[in-house]
């Protein structure tokens, strides 16, 4: 268990790309999924020109609105580390990587497809997958009668009076790269095809980042959060059933878990509850300190007996040292005379 714990868990990201804090890289991130969901305006302006789209597309561009409401929504508490609107953030944004990897899956596919149809027997057919005949429209394809490489030209004399030069073009077969019919294996195999998997992963690779980024930030303004409510102050899993896990901010009885955002935050929660409320080696050192930066933030000072304290402490005006205890033989002598009295 130990190990788990501590080797293979979720990363947690403590600045966005080593240069930037985590609540700038999340603006960031947010800015560019605002910008990928405006497309879908520019999708449902496309029907007004005639073009056609297929249900699957259609559901792409529709959801791509909603998703900008929402993010346009939850995007404007990043700055002010609303615990609800953070964490519900970063849910929506592992749930549009999900879903996004689902379309990407779906029209890879088509474009695949679409791409082993012009390099087979079955070219000029129409197009296979969801969404094909669009894609077959607008990629460009062109569909020629005869599959050839190159063309070779024969010329020799011609016959008669007028005598003059006869041509004969001889075309030579294409690659063998052909097939009888379009599948997902020859698409893949073809030579361009490559570049656009690698450029898929890479993108992927750095949606990851992202998510990562994002949960990472919702993560910090939970537990921010925790150490300024926590009801002694002092230690962030105070409250909590568990010595090992965190305080839930959305339980019933503190003030973010009331009325339907109480009962959505608990099931955000729940949905990952040991990364978002599960301590870590080396993970929770700065909570200590966490209470007298929110009271920075807030204009308050410290508690004043602890400031006359430290400041005596330094000056070296404090009070005395406590004297050393008394000796077997000292602790006579003052009997003695206590006695003689």
């Amino acid at each position: 268990m130990g190990f788990t714990t501590r080797h293979v868990r979720i990363p947690r990201p403590q600045t966005f790309l080593y240069l930037m804090s985590l609540r700038t890289g999340t603006e960031l991130i947010t800015l560019s999924l605002l910008l990928n969901k405006v497309s879908g305006f520019y999708g449902l302006l496309a029907l007004l020109t005639g073009l056609h789209l297929s249900p699957l597309q259609l559901s792409m561009y529709i959801y791509s609105i909603v998703a900008l409401v929402i993010t346009i929504l939850l995007s404007s508490h990043i700055r002010s580390q609303s615990p609800f609107h953070c964490l519900a953030l970063a849910c929506f944004y592992i749930l549009d990587s999900v879903i996004n990897a689902a379309y990407t899956t779906a029209f890879g596919i088509t474009w695949f497809l679409v791409l082993s149809q012009h390099h087979s027997d079955a070219n000029g057919n129409k197009a296979p997958g969801a969404g094909g005949s669009t894609i077959d429209e607008t990629a460009g394809f062109t569909s020629p009668q005869y599959n050839v490489s190159h063309v070779d030209v024969s010329v020799m004399p011609g016959e008669g009076a007028l005598q003059g030069e006869q041509a004969v073009t001889v075309g030579q077969p294409g690659s063998s790269t052909t097939a009888s019919g379009p599948s997902l294996g020859h698409g893949v195999l073809q030579p361009e095809s490559m570049s656009s998997i690698i450029t898929i992963c890479a993108l992927w690779a750095v949606r990851v980042y992202f998510v990562l980024v994002v949960m990472s930030y919702a993560r910090l303004v939970l537990r921010q959060h925790l150490a300024a409510v926590s009801r002694s102050n002092t230690a962030l899993h105070t409250g909590s059933k568990s010595s090992t896990m965190a305080e839930n901010p959305f339980a019933e009885h503190l003030p973010e878990g009331r009325g339907w955002k109480g009962k959505l935050g608990r099931v955000m929660i729940g949905l990952g509850k040991n990364y978002w409320l599960g301590g870590a080696d080396g993970d929770d050192t700065w909570m200590t300190n966490a209470q007298s930066f929110r009271r920075k933030e807030e204009g308050l000072s410290p508690a004043p007996g602890v400031v006359e304290r430290e400041r005596r402490r330094r000056s070296g005006t404090g009070p005395p040292p406590p004297t050393q205890p008394l000796q077997g033989t000292q602790y006579l002598r003052v009997q003695d005379a206590t006695d003689g009295r």
